[in-house]
């Protein structure tokens, strides 16, 4: 197949995407394909420029604020054949976050009629949106902890969620201006902070416990995982650092606890009516409370991330899921 892959971007998880490019790229290539790179901030790349750009790793904390807008000016100045791609036969989405995740660009290759990876720009947009998110688990009967949007009050918050709560942005993704709040004197810096990456911010009670992740693809659940963190959540530097978290599959949990999970992962899917693939997440209190924190309609794509993870426990090798991804895109 010829394929593009769409990766960088203008978000905060630009970074991520590009690691996920840097091997998705060679990986599409052992196999046979043509392909090539395309950085939606900067338009189609030569071979060096792609080169340069690949090497790049993520840091510790996501790009500042005026990175990114220096990105995004930039990328407002290119020219529409900047990003020619209407003779490929897939495009494969190695972004994260902002416009490549929430139905945007989604919505653009429906209209070129161009196939592309992930899922479609109605449920990319629920997925992302994590209000919506949670209405339509409740609505799925999929358990998910309480929730209120701000603008909310500390007394509002105490009575109706209990301390602590966290803060986080609802459109955003990789805990990019999340916050845990123990307090009441800490909920406006806290919503504050989220209120720079979004115009929307969740206040959602804390579930303390264990966390888990089930990938989904082609409507099958794969073995889940556990994510041993070194704080209490599952943040920006444990997720992309190494040594920052341990990740384990198959967790080493029973198999009722796993089926419990796994059905209750496809239900998520199903009710943001997510695609050939994706990932959902998972907290489980120490009394075995299941909730579910999230679907990921476009989950990060190293060979060492989550969901190919997952693929590898269930014996599906990294080349081998992203084949299997561009041939359900074409189907």
């Amino acid at each position: 197949m010829k394929i593009a892959v769409l990766f960088g971007g203008t978000s905060e998880e630009r970074d991520v995407s590009i690691a996920s490019a840097a091997q998705i790229i060679p990986a599409l290539r052992s196999l046979g394909h043509e392909v090539f790179s395309v950085d939606t901030a900067t338009g189609r790349l030569s071979a060096a420029d792609e080169a340069r750009l690949l090497q790049a790793g993520v840091g510790p904390e996501p790009p500042s604020t005026s990175v990114i807008a220096d990105v995004r000016g930039r990328a407002i100045a290119l020219s529409a054949e900047a990003f020619n791609i209407r003779d490929v036969d897939v495009v494969f989405l190695a972004l994260h976050g902002g416009p490549g995740e929430d139905g945007r660009i989604q919505a653009m290759l429906n209209l070129a009629g161009l196939a592309y990876t992930g899922s479609n720009h109605i449920a990319s947009a629920a997925a992302m949106d994590k209000d919506l998110s949670k209405r339509l688990f409740r609505a799925a009967g999929v358990p998910t902890p309480d929730w209120l949007m701000a603008p909310a009050s500390s007394d509002e918050v105490a009575e109706k969620l209990g301390w602590p709560v966290v803060v986080k942005p609802s459109k955003q993704g990789s805990t990019v201006g999340l916050s845990v709040v123990r307090e009441a004197s800490e909920l406006a810096r806290a919503i504050a902070l989220a209120s720079e990456y979004d115009d929307e911010v969740m206040i959602e009670k804390f579930v303390p416990g264990r966390e888990f992740t089930v990938g989904i693809l082609e409507g099958q659940a794969l073995p889940v995982g556990e994510i041993i963190a070194p704080n209490e959540i599952f943040d920006y530097q444990a997720k992309y650092q190494v040594g920052g978290a341990r990740e384990i599959f198959p967790a080493e949990i029973s198999e009722a606890d796993a089926i419990v999970m796994q059905e209750m992962a496809l239900r998520a899917h199903a009710a943001l009516k997510l695609g050939v693939y994706s990932r959902i997440d998972f907290r489980v209190e120490d009394n075995g409370a299941v909730w579910c924190l999230e679907g990921n309609s476009l989950p990060g794509m190293t060979a060492n991330s989550l969901l190919p993870q997952a693929a590898k426990a269930a014996g599906i090798e990294f080349a081998e899921l992203l084949e299997r991804i561009c041939r359900g895109a074409v189907r």
